[in-house]
């Protein structure tokens, strides 16, 4: 079983930056494609950014390109999603996901349980 831990989330002010990080308990991580979920209160989990397992193709949701930046690093079996110019709409529950290709809710794996992402006026 393929354990996903995320770290970095918090509280930040408009305009600023936070950096979540997703270690994954196993090599297997390095199989699969992975991708950052989000859902805030009231609505539907959805896809963020997306990475595939060697890491040279990127997928952004429009909301999110050019601020969010997504990499891995496999050898620490670790993923990351550097966000920055966050603004309060970016307030959610991150989630990490091992996925099968392409990158959707369906096709997830393995999901990490979450992590808080709150971003104030």
């Amino acid at each position: 079983q393929v354990q996903l831990v995320e770290s970095g989330g918090g509280s930040v002010q408009a305009g600023g930056s936070l950096r979540l990080s997703c270690a994954g308990s196993s090599d297997t991580v390095r199989l699969y494609a992975m991708g950052w979920f989000r859902q805030a209160p009231g609505k539907a989990r959805e896809l963020v950014v997306a990475i595939t397992y060697g890491g040279s193709t990127t997928n952004y949701a429009d909301s999110v390109k050019g601020r969010f930046t997504i990499s891995r690093d496999n050898a620490r079996n670790t993923v990351y999603l550097q966000m920055n110019r966050l603004k309060p709409e970016d307030t959610a529950t991150y989630y990490c996901a091992a996925s099968e290709v392409p990158v959707q809710a369906a096709n997830v794996a393995y999901w990490g349980k979450g992590i808080l992402v709150t971003v104030s006026s």
